[in-house]
């Protein structure tokens, strides 16, 4: 299930403009974060973050906290989610952007990896093994079967040298 997974979401990645009916909706929402979150330009981060989790449909780690002047800024990332907050370190008026790609959006970014977590990133790795060793054991299997061996060796060579034609003409 694997293997078909990153296969089907390399074709979807390569291919942006396939949606099946899945475009991205982006919110914008405004509110004001409760007294205390700021002492001067010093933000309380946690209990800034926490009330947005509680007030807002936000998903994914809390990232990017920053303090710029009077303003400030944070946002939280997962697959096919991105919700950006800005501040006001005075009065604590916020604006914050949600967006979200649905559910190809989704799968394509586990595909690459991105705001996933280390777990899915453990993920990527165990299947990016099994699928070199998978690759190995064939091509050793190749070179014990007497009868297809040439042929195999041939098929392989001509595969090898077209991807490296188009990966020479996609790089120039």
């Amino acid at each position: 299930m694997t293997v078909l997974f990153f296969a089907l979401t390399g074709i979807t990645l390569n291919h942006p403009e396939w949606t099946f009916g899945g475009k991205p909706i982006r919110t914008v929402v405004r509110g004001k974060l409760d007294p205390g979150f700021a002492q001067g330009e010093k933000v309380d981060w946690l209990k800034v973050v926490e009330q947005l989790r509680r007030d807002q449909p936000v998903k994914g780690s809390a990232v990017d906290m920053r303090v710029d002047g009077d303003e400030g800024s944070l946002s939280f990332k997962s697959p096919g989610s991105v919700s950006e907050c800005f501040f006001k370190l005075e009065n604590g008026d916020y604006e914050m952007s949600i967006s979200a790609q649905g559910w190809l959006g989704v799968m394509n970014d586990l595909h690459r990896g991105r705001d996933s977590g280390s777990n899915w990133g453990w993920l990527i790795d165990v299947s990016g093994v099994f699928l070199s060793l998978l690759s190995v054991t064939g091509l050793g299997i190749l070179f014990y079967l007497k009868k297809s061996r040439v042929a195999g060796l041939i098929v392989g060579s001509v595969g090898l040298a077209i991807i490296l034609l188009l990966g020479y003409l996609a790089s120039r």
